[in-house]
């Protein structure tokens, strides 16, 4: 399935990457440099990746597809321990479970690893989200309501016929009549 990217969105790929014999220390390093990178981007996430496997190091990558041009992408990682995979798992979810209430998950992992001597069972959880939007406040004023129709015009190349017109006038609680005139005016606009 090929989606298709708006001219002039400007995407990125990024990748983040940590490896360590302790995984309090991995998951400490990796939400370090998640944290950077999305802080210094702010971007929204369109697609991720995430690697996690257990061994005698720990290894967690996070690959992104961003758009930067719009903001409230996060990835979270949290660890927990129990004594049995279930109890460890269950302990992660109860931290992981709040973050992303309402939010627009986009990928998660969810691993275990029990270490060799001492059988202390770790559960790592790893989450990519968007954060929700906030709610839509209701465009009451012709330029506002203008100013919105415009840009869905803009995303199917100024084509009207594209829009459900008596849909539009019960939105903005307006005529047919008053959405037509706003196309035509929007029309005329991006002629000149």
């Amino acid at each position: 399935m090929r989606s298709k990217i708006k001219r002039g969105t400007m995407m990125r790929i990024i990748h983040v990457v940590c490896e360590s014999a302790s995984v309090e220390d991995c998951i400490k390093e990796f939400t370090s440099k998640i944290e950077g990178t999305l802080n210094a981007s702010g971007c929204y996430i369109k697609s991720a990746e995430i690697n996690l496997t257990f061994g005698a190091f720990m290894h967690l990558s996070v690959s992104l597809l961003v758009d930067p041009s719009n903001l409230g992408g996060r990835v979270v990682a949290k660890y927990s321990t129990g004594r049995s995979r279930d109890k460890a798992i269950e302990s992660v979810l109860t931290e992981i479970n709040p973050l992303i209430d309402n939010a627009e998950v986009v990928a998660f992992k969810i691993g275990t690893y029990t270490t060799p001597v001492t059988r202390k069972t770790y559960a790592v959880g790893v989450v990519a989200y968007n954060l929700p939007m906030k709610p839509a406040t209701r465009i009451t004023d012709t330029l506002g309501r203008r100013k919105l129709l415009a840009h869905v015009l803009s995303l199917f190349d100024y084509n009207p016929r594209v829009l459900n017109i008596s849909e539009l006038a019960r939105i903005f609680n307006v005529s047919r009549d008053t959405i037509y005139y706003d196309i035509q005016q929007i029309l005329k606009e991006k002629r000149k």
